[in-house]
């Protein structure tokens, strides 16, 4: 019974006594795990990796793998440090010519990285293919063009001059092949809903981060105004009448009505406006003709015009 006791009273709450406890179990824990990491082990561990290659000549069009998994044997510290990842350095792969190798067999590994491990053996390479997709960074030059007018103008509203690019083209610069997937012609994106003059930068987007624009902003402008109904009429001529036509055409003039900007339906020097109708080629039965309006103001929209009738 007295050595019982000595044990309660040893374990009866005291400051200094729990305090020695948990420093001998402190202790033995670091004897334990020294001693631990001390033997030989093997284990997966998944390294990180840095492909060399020329990175002013080529760009990778995907990213490259970070990683490979290797099955590895060492002392328990080596292999503590390296699963932790602390100041992992990155197993180096180079590349001659990065554009032509596709991928890279796990199995071809070991010869490469054995050297970079120090104090670690490569029992076998659990990562089966690496998977690689580089490029020769080459530049590209496209010219620039912009929605058309009835995606970014306000409802009624139309252009009243030219849209100015500038510059209107610009120097693209990223892998081969997205470049050379590219049309000849790209579209900026302009705001929604424009009622007035515009002037300002529009930014080059694309598709990809791969690709960069140099400039990578331009200046858009161009006038723009509400529309306004006209309507008048113009001399009508009739070119190449078959000598069999009947009736005989006995229009002299027709109608069209157009949209206008307001400001150059004010102007005061207006176009001189021509009508014709071509009989050529036509066939013997009735015929509905569409007369050629010619010199039409560049930003007037036709929304009628009268048609003939006309019989062989």
């Amino acid at each position: 019974m007295s050595f019982i006791n000595s044990i309660f009273n040893f374990l009866r709450f005291n400051n200094r006594n729990w305090k020695a406890v948990l420093l001998c179990i402190f202790a033995a824990a670091v004897f334990w795990i020294f001693n631990a990491l001390n033997k030989n082990y093997s284990t997966n561990i998944n390294f990180p990796l840095a492909f060399e290659y020329d990175e002013e000549a080529y760009i990778p069009v995907k990213a490259l793998p970070e990683y490979v998994k290797l099955n590895v044997s060492g002392l328990g510290w080596d292999l503590f440090r390296k699963s932790s990842g602390l100041k992992v350095t990155p197993l180096r792969i180079p590349l001659e010519n990065p554009a032509e190798v596709k991928k890279i067999v796990g199995a071809t590994l070991p010869p490469l990285l054995s050297t970079q491990l120090e104090g670690i053996q490569i029992n076998f390479v659990l990562t089966d293919t690496l998977h690689l997709s580089i490029d020769p960074k080459t530049k590209k030059k496209i010219s620039l063009t912009v929605d058309p007018a009835k995606q970014f103008l306000k409802k009624d509203f139309g252009l009243a001059s030219p849209i100015r690019i500038q510059p209107d083209s610009v120097w693209l610069e990223g892998p081969q092949s997205l470049l050379l997937a590219l049309p000849d012609q790209l579209t900026l994106p302009l705001p929604r809903n424009i009622d007035k003059a515009f002037n300002d930068r529009i930014e080059v987007e694309l598709t990809t981060d791969l690709i960069t624009a140099n400039p990578p902003v331009v200046m858009v402008s161009f006038d723009a105004d509400r529309l306004t109904q006209r309507t008048d009429t113009v001399a009508l001529q009739v070119l190449n009448i078959p000598k069999d036509l009947r009736p005989a055409i006995q229009v002299k003039q027709i109608q069209y009505t157009f949209l206008i900007p307001a400001s150059l339906a004010r102007a005061e020097n207006q176009p001189t406006v021509t009508a014709s109708i071509d009989l050529a080629d036509l066939g013997k039965g009735h015929h509905k003709l569409v007369p050629r309006l010619v010199g039409l103001n560049e930003f007037a929209h036709v929304v009628s015009v009268d048609t003939l009738h006309v019989s062989f």
